[in-house]
């Protein structure tokens, strides 16, 4: 499988502080074609209008992550954590036997953007967890949550993994998926050229059953991209 599905083509949500575009079904987007990758469940590109979030609200056998890409989230849940997430970050909440969670955009000025990623964890009723972590901008790809939060990863109740690609112009670099995962990319900043097909920002694409993935950034400036190893 080589799929691309284009950032144009998700669902969409508006709710007047809230901008949403939904990777997969979500809410009130419906699509059966499009619910999830293997345990990857949610990607949703939200824009929050200043001052505006996600009143409190709860979750349970799921873990939650958010990736800020523009300005700082204003977290705060039922197991006391009290965090401002900034952008570069990204925070990993596992929801476990259930917890309750407010995000704001912390700014009264400026909007908020961030990518919600939910992945359904093979570990369940367990307590509630919060992680929170800059990776840096180094070049290459870089480990950012883990199974067993090796290297100072994050650590997630499933057997998947999360990298942070950044190449800068010229580079490229190849990707080895080994038999029986896949990968889901998603594509955050500039250009990122797969084999033959170019991804946009918000452009996402599953690959299974494939071994080497070539990528390039044949642009000018640098490229960002997440990128999931799924079972």
């Amino acid at each position: 499988m080589f799929e691309i599905r284009r950032a144009a083509d998700r669902g969409s949500a508006s709710f007047g502080w809230l901008d949403s575009r939904h990777t997969f079904s979500f809410g009130h987007y419906y699509d059966p074609k499009h619910m999830g990758f293997s345990a990857l469940r949610v990607i949703n590109d939200d824009t929050v209008h200043p001052g505006a979030g996600f009143d409190t609200h709860g979750h349970k056998d799921m873990e939650i992550i958010s990736f800020v890409l523009e300005g700082e989230i204003a977290h705060k849940d039922s197991a006391g954590n009290i965090k401002i997430l900034p952008a570069g970050e990204f925070q990993l909440m596992s929801a476990g036997k259930g917890i309750y969670h407010s995000e704001f955009n912390a700014s009264q000025q400026h909007p908020l953007k961030f990518l919600q990623i939910w992945i359904q964890p093979n570990e369940f009723s367990g307590e509630p967890g919060y992680q929170q972590k800059d990776f840096g901008q180094q070049p290459g790809l870089t480990p950012v949550i883990t199974p067993t939060g090796e290297q100072g990863t994050l650590s997630i109740k499933q057997d998947a993994r999360l990298s942070q690609l950044i190449l800068p112009a010229g580079e490229s670099l190849t990707l080895t998926q080994q038999p029986g995962r896949r990968f889901y990319l998603h594509q955050v900043k500039g250009q990122l050229t797969v084999e033959t097909e170019t991804l946009q920002p918000g452009d996402g694409l599953k690959v299974e059953q494939r071994h080497d993935l070539q990528v390039s950034n044949h642009g000018d400036a640098t490229v960002t991209a997440l990128v999931f190893d799924l079972p």
